[in-house]
């Protein structure tokens, strides 16, 4: 089975945020329901493309201190959602997922998440302006627009930076 990155993102917006782990179950449970084989390396390759081109997002929760309670170890993982790059569509038979998995929904903290979004952004034009990789850069110049309309966050340093790294025509 194969995916492709708003196929995943309209999956993770049935549970508002998922785990790696449990995106990768619900793909495995929905070729089932296709009649297909999942290569969890696919899997894997499919998310990591989706997290790279900001389809899909990592959600950092805040941590609870609570260090006797498993269960808010659990909750303080990182988590898949939607980024500001995707157009979520389901693939076939997906809308079954949410009875079939019993996963919770979950909301994410939206400011909390721009800003994390914002400062991975920051990090990847840096890299980018660095190792003077144009095409990198475009790339990233255009999540600065989408991270815009997505969020109420401002993005004009790092796509000055991003601009001034382009070559100029």
């Amino acid at each position: 089975m194969s995916a492709t990155g708003d196929e995943l993102a309209g999956i993770v917006d049935l549970f508002g945020a998922l785990t790696r782990a449990e995106l990768a179950d619900a793909l495995t449970e929905l070729a089932f329901k296709q009649g297909s084989e999942v290569d969890d390396a696919a899997v894997t390759d499919a998310i990591e493309t989706a997290i790279s081109e900001y389809v899909l997002v990592e959600y950092e929760p805040e941590a609870s201190g609570n260090d006797d309670n498993d269960a808010s170890d659990a909750a303080a993982e990182s988590l898949l959602t939607i980024g500001p790059a995707a157009f979520p569509m389901l693939p076939p038979n997906a809308e079954d997922l949410p009875h079939i998995l019993d996963y919770e929904k979950r909301a994410v903290d939206r400011d909390r998440l721009a800003e994390q979004v914002r400062t991975r952004l920051k990090a990847e034009a840096d890299e980018a302006v660095a190792a003077d990789d144009a095409d990198r850069a475009a790339a990233l110049l255009d999540v600065s627009y989408d991270l815009e309309a997505w969020a109420d966050i401002e993005t004009e340093g790092v796509r000055a930076s991003l601009s001034a790294a382009l070559p100029q025509d």
